[in-house]
């Protein structure tokens, strides 16, 4: 394949027998094997019935699906041929979907059964069960691609209003999955297991990693926490990809895990949220023999900005890294070590599709600026302290509800925990908490209270605290914090009239 198209990074030198894709049910039960050489000629058979239905050149086509092996299969083909493939987050409403359709000009959907009807009234839909009809038997050579073509459209969460198109290039994606290739594990024969959506950069991004260095994806069409321990117990996982939220619920099945041996992980990555030191300790305890780190990146910049420091200095606790060889980084509207970051990169995206407000907004001279508040140390390390849109203002102080989380996180009874404010008629807004609490712990609202006054700022503690069996998820496995700020002021103001 030429290496002037992203459908490149499927490793020529691995052998044709090495497995590709496990595939797994949401319970972990091997459904299907899938060797580099059958992987290699069913993109090479798609990429030429693509075209052959009519499809030309730059067109895009949108895979509306649960994970399975032929949808990265199929993501591979679209841009092997030179149309556009568009990854699309089936978890959200029907009229945000159809948005998506027309907004990316779709001229062809494959979607699988079960959400086939969101979007067959749209555009030609071809269901991914009965995808051998696209199928046209024969060799084909990767489309050579300008590195400024588009290879993929992904679309941001949309929990500020409708998604956003974020078109991406072949040249872009072909230096993030290439560049600095010393910051990035080798996992060549080796096996990682995938469970976050393929229409997220997190999952998506780790299966192209694993394709380009000749590894064995585990792919789960389906998040369960107790399928993912038995995978990695039973197939015997080297390489663990995660959202922090998605090992949370591992680490509260007590029981499958002490029957599971997780010994075999070398790696563990998890990434797409924010993590305390202490959720890392206890990623260090889930799997003991495992490098473990947070992967940090943005869609619009590409997906992993920090890695090792060059002189070899340890990454101090919470940190995310040292950035990686070929981007900038600046902080601003803070001081010389804190402030919103911004970043230049190859990867980054060239605007919003059809957004050219948001696009000015984001894009600044070239700068992508990533609304999040980082903080540098004396060597260079970047920590993550919170999302500048998340900020709020509680009695004239900023509160920024990542280091509230951080600090309550460090209580040994909280397994997790998540701030969102609610409106105050004197301090304007006010910090409220969600608890998860440790299996088999009963903690109390006061004793976390008065945790957080004795380790933290006054202004920042949470005026009230919820405990919860678990936290609202959003579709791409991140919490979902919109929803518990609207849960937070019903609760708020319900207790009031109680107080009252």
């Amino acid at each position: 394949m030429s290496l002037k198209n992203l459908a490149a990074i499927l490793d020529p030198t691995a052998p044709d027998d090495r497995p590709l894709i496990i595939q797994l049910s949401p319970a972990g039960d091997e459904e299907l094997r899938l060797s580099y050489g059958e992987g290699r000629r069913r993109i090479a058979n798609l990429a030429r019935g693509l075209l052959k239905h009519g499809l030309r050149r730059g067109e895009a086509v949108a895979i509306v699906a649960a994970n399975s092996a032929d949808y990265l299969l199929l993501y591979m083909a679209t841009m092997a041929a030179g149309l556009v493939s568009v990854c699309v987050n089936h978890k959200l409403p029907r009229e945000t979907v159809a948005h998506i359709m027309t907004d990316s000009t779709v001229k062809l959907a494959v979607a699988d059964a079960e959400r086939a009807p969101l979007v067959s009234e749209l555009v030609p839909t071809v269901h991914l069960e009965e995808l051998d009809a696209l199928i046209d038997p024969g060799p084909f050579q990767a489309v050579d691609m300008k590195p400024e073509e588009v290879a993929m459209v992904l679309y941001t969460s949309g929990s500020t209003g409708l998604p956003k198109g974020v078109p991406l290039t072949h040249g872009g994606y072909i230096w993030a999955t290439t560049a600095t290739p010393e910051q990035r594990p080798g996992i060549e024969g080796r096996k990682a297991i995938i469970a976050a959506p393929l229409f997220h950069m997190n999952g998506l991004f780790s299966a192209k990693l694993v394709m380009l260095n000749g590894g064995t994806i585990v792919l789960m069409t389906g998040f369960t926490a107790k399928g993912y321990i038995r995978a990695i117990d039973r197939l015997r996982i080297d390489m663990v990809t995660s959202v922090p939220t998605m090992l949370a619920l591992v680490m509260r099945e007590t029981e499958a895990l002490a029957e599971a041996d997780l010994s075999c992980v070398t790696i563990a990555v998890t990434g797409s949220a924010p993590s305390t030191p202490e959720f890392f300790e206890q990623m260090h305890r889930l799997f003991p023999k495992a490098e473990t780190a947070n992967s940090w990146g943005t869609t619009e910049s590409g997906p992993i900005a920090f890695g090792p420091h060059p002189d070899g200095i340890a990454k101090p606790a919470g940190a995310l890294g040292y950035p990686r060889k070929g981007l900038e980084l600046r902080l601003v509207d803070g001081d010389a070590d804190q402030g919103v970051l911004h970043i230049r990169t190859p990867a980054l995206m060239t605007g919003y599709l059809n957004r050219e407000a948001d696009t000015k907004k984001r894009l600044i001279d070239g700068w992508y600026d990533t609304g999040d508040v980082m903080r540098r140390d004396a060597r260079g390390f970047y920590f993550f302290v919170g999302r500048a849109d998340d900020m709020f203002q509680c009695g004239g102080e900023n509160v920024y509800p990542g280091e509230v989380e951080k600090l309550l996180g460090r209580h040994p009874d909280v397994a997790q925990v998540c701030v969102v404010p609610v409106r105050d008629e004197i301090k304007y807004q006010l910090p409220v908490a969600f608890v998860v609490p440790r299996p088999g712990v009963r903690p109390s609202e006061d004793a976390l209270r008065r945790f957080a006054l004795d380790n933290g700022p006054a202004y920042a503690h949470p005026r009230a605290v919820w405990f919860v069996d678990e936290l609202p998820l959003a579709g791409t496995n991140k919490i979902d914090r919109k929803a518990l700020v609207n849960r937070a002021a019903a609760t708020f103001a319900r207790d009031a009239e109680r107080r009252v």
